[in-house]
């Protein structure tokens, strides 16, 4: 088994980047993941004390498939977060800064429109935190097998990118990941333990290139397995690097 894939998702709710290589922390998130996020206007969010708060907070391809149609690029060097859509500039601003946050806020709240919740804000969260749709320090890892399989009951190929993953995983046996619970797995030279399934929802459904709602896999996976999961939640135990293509071993 090999780590296929390794991403991060600077801000919740946009497009990930695919990483070489990171250096992963004893209980802490993948660096710099969901560091940012788009909150709803009535959000109690208060910049001066960030707090992780649930998901129904902020905005999420679940709530706007219209998400998925910007790509985004953050700089973590300069702090500057660039939105396109079909290769067009649409947005560029210094998001380590308040300023560089409210102008981003204002472009998605012309781009989204009203929606009864007051005007998007952009946040940041706590050094060293991230806004992941659990309040633990958790690493998601998919096992492409489990989607291989999960195309197979839908009839058609299932892009990856719709689970939004950390890890990506080759080598292992469809859905044999959930059979991981309690165990440990060495990447690299990193030790993280496996702690519980992914449960889906409807964020999935929307195709990351179209930003269409094509397919119901919470649905498919009900039916198709009695159960509405993909993926792991992992925790870092033991501090190390991990790369693209490194063997995963288990313990």
């Amino acid at each position: 088994m090999i780590l296929q894939g390794l991403y991060r998702y600077p801000v919740k709710g946009l497009n990930g980047k695919a990483l070489d290589r990171v250096a992963l922390t004893s209980h802490a998130r993948l660096p710099g993941d969901r560091r940012f996020a788009l909150a709803h206007g009535s959000a109690p969010w208060e910049a001066s004390l960030p707090r992780w708060l649930p998901p129904k907070h902020f905005y999420s391809l679940r709530s706007e498939p219209r998400l998925a149609s910007l790509s985004a690029d953050f700089d973590p060097d300069s702090g500057v977060l660039t939105l396109e859509r079909r290769g067009r500039q649409l947005a560029r601003a210094v998001i380590t800064e308040p300023l560089g946050r409210a102008m981003i806020g204002q472009f998605f709240a012309d781009y989204l429109g009203p929606d009864g919740r007051g005007v998007p804000k952009l946040v940041e969260a706590e050094a060293g935190e991230g806004m992941t749709d659990v309040p633990q320090p958790w690493i998601s890892l998919l096992n492409l097998a489990s989607v291989e399989d999960l195309a197979r009951v839908a009839r058609r190929p299932v892009d990856p990118r719709r689970f939004r993953a950390n890890l990506w995983i080759e080598g292992a046996a469809a859905w044999e990941e959930f059979s991981w619970v309690g165990r440990n797995l060495r990447i690299g030279t990193a030790k993280l333990r496996v702690m519980e399934p992914i449960e889906r929802c409807a964020a999935t459904n929307v195709d990351p290139d179209s930003a269409t709602v094509d397919m119901n896999l919470p649905l498919l996976l009900r039916r198709g397995y009695q159960h509405l999961n993909m993926g792991v939640y992992c925790e870092v135990v033991s501090d190390g690097e991990v790369a693209s293509g490194d063997e995963l071993l288990l313990d």
